[in-house]
């Protein structure tokens, strides 16, 4: 039991210690960033619970991502909602729909981003999952019925409005639960979580692809109700974010659950530490309610501009060429077989995303943006010489698709997961859920841009540039190089309430990395100034 006076009222913290020289050696073990290290000194069963199932929730997405860009390739599905073309006496689907197919569903993801962010910030992170994830049992069952193109496509739009409520919530709720030095760990899983989703449906899809059919496309649809159904279940049984709970002015609820997440990895001290300083952070910083004006003033202009740009850099790149083309575009290839394929660049997902989890919060997130763009420009633009031959040799096809698995490589290395880490830990407190639900609205407009505009630039009668627009998306990647390096502050280490602080103080973006707020003066008469705020404020009476 631990005891803080803060004025004239005294808190209660039941937790469970490890003593003095266990917590100095476990202090002493937080100096140090390696995945096991963090592992081991972050989290206890109950955080890793937590993380596990919000990472679980994010399969969905990677199943309805690349389950469709796989899906859409086979023969059945292609008979299904195709037209014949009575010259070459084959099916196929026309452009017109592709763009429809694979970009429309952004309108739902918008409305979803919006809808999610308003019931996470009104009613808490966890109910918001829990309707989420009953009404993608609803979607998956119109998309499994489907019969004609125009209901398949309905089905795809709606699901895209649970997409959109994950994206709103579920990255907000891990970066809010984590210890500041297991964060980019964390908020990175959700990338690999799409990763491992996409393996999963890309090894099904692959088995079911000969099917003749239309159980072949079925089989995979129906797997979207699997994991909805889970989360829906278990989210009850996680605590819900601390720092939402302490906005609902909800203080003894709030500290219940940061001793439930932290209770046998930090000291007493450690977890009354953390919890006023997320207190004195919402009751100074959120005296009143941000709005969304507020993000074009003074340093939230700054902060607004950056998650904006590393959305929009996330798609400008050509991730959907890969992501949802793929499949299609190498089966025009005609020299490998395209869903085996598809199940080699999942893998290669998995790896480089993995590879980031792993590092990232060791080095920083610049250094792996860096080396994701690099392998992204050089690839797409060897893709793009590839493509100018008049005619295209069996090793020049092949070596198409060996670029195709480098980018994805490059961009799962790099700005695939590490997009949502510095969209979560960028924003001002009074205004995270803003912010992050300008950066995903843009996000989702130009995956729309892109998704909608692929087929015209890759197929006749249009632009026909087949690989060729490598050119174009190799060009955005080197934009993305210069925009890094000027742009985006390296926030490693820091503690969201530290990040606030830099942007208070106006550092140099680029001298985040080695400026320690802790040093500065300022920071403790910041905190000081805020905890004599807090005394007038409402307490928490009870013990806990």
């Amino acid at each position: 039991m631990v005891e803080v006076k803060k004025g004239e009222e005294v808190i209660s913290v039941k937790t469970f210690s490890r003593g003095g020289g266990d917590d100095i050696a476990f202090n002493k073990n937080r100096k140090t960033s390696n995945i096991f290290t963090i592992l081991k000194t972050e989290f206890n069963p109950v955080l890793a619970w937590t993380c596990l199932l919000l990472v679980c929730s994010s399969f969905s997405h990677g199943f309805d991502n690349q389950g469709f860009s796989t899906i859409q390739a086979m023969d059945s599905f292609t008979e299904q909602f195709g037209e014949y073309n009575t010259a070459t006496r084959e099916y196929s689907i026309p452009a017109h729909f592709l763009s429809y197919l694979n970009s429309l569903q952004y309108i739902g993801f918008a409305f979803g981003l919006l809808l999610g962010s308003i019931i996470s910030s009104k009613f808490g992170r966890k109910w918001c999952i829990r309707l989420m994830s009953g009404y993608a049992l609803i979607t998956a069952t119109i998309a499994v019925t489907s019969q004609k193109k125009e209901q398949i496509l309905s089905a795809r739009v709606l699901n895209y409005i649970f997409i959109g409520m994950e994206m709103s919530v579920i990255p907000v709720f891990q970066a809010e639960i984590t210890p500041a030095r297991a964060r980019g760990l964390v908020v990175g899983a959700f990338q690999l979580s799409l990763a491992v989703g996409g393996l999963i449906i890309h090894i099904i899809t692959n088995s079911t692809s000969d099917r003749e059919n239309s159980s072949a496309w079925r089989i995979p649809v129906g797997l979207f109700f699997i994991f909805p159904a889970i989360v829906g279940t278990l989210i009850n049984f996680v605590p819900e974010s601390p720092r939402w709970l302490l906005s609902q002015s909800k203080g003894k609820e709030a500290l219940q659950s940061l001793t439930k997440l932290r209770q046998g990895k930090f000291s007493e001290e450690e977890i009354m530490e953390e919890y006023k300083e997320i207190e004195v952070s919402l009751k100074e910083l959120e005296l009143r309610d941000g709005t969304y004006l507020d993000l074009l003033k003074g340093t939230d202009l700054k902060r607004t501009l950056i998650v904006i740009g590393v959305n929009v850099f996330q798609q400008i790149t050509g991730q959907a060429f890969a992501s949802q083309y793929g499949t299609l575009f190498i089966k025009s290839l005609g020299t490998v077989n395209a869903f085996q394929m598809s199940i080699v660049s999942a893998v290669v997902g998995i790896v480089a995303v993995a590879l980031i989890l792993a590092l990232n919060d060791m080095f920083g997130r610049k250094v792996f943006l860096y080396i994701g763009l690099w392998i992204q420009v050089s690839s797409l633009i060897a893709m793009g010489g590839l493509g100018t031959a008049r005619t295209a040799t069996v090793p020049m096809k092949s070596g198409i698709v060996a670029m195709m698995n480098i980018f994805t490589f490059g961009y799962a290395f790099g700005y695939a997961p590490l997009a949502y880490v510095i969209s979560s830990e960028v924003p001002s407190l009074k205004l995270k859920d803003k912010t992050y639900r300008v950066g995903m609205l843009m996000n989702i407009l130009f995956a729309f841009l892109v998704a909608f505009t692929l087929p015209y630039l890759l197929n006749k009668p249009y632009a026909n540039l087949q690989a060729k627009v490598g050119f174009i998306y190799g060009a955005f990647s080197a934009l993305g190089l210069i925009y890094t390096y000027f742009f985006i502050p390296e926030c490693k280490g820091k503690s969201l309430e530290e990040v606030d602080f830099c942007f208070y103080k106006g550092i140099p973006l680029r001298q985040f990395s080695t400026y320690d707020p802790q040093s500065d003066e300022g920071f403790s008469a910041f905190k000081e100034k805020y905890n004599k705020a807090i005394s007038s404020t409402e307490k928490v009476r009870d013990s806990i």
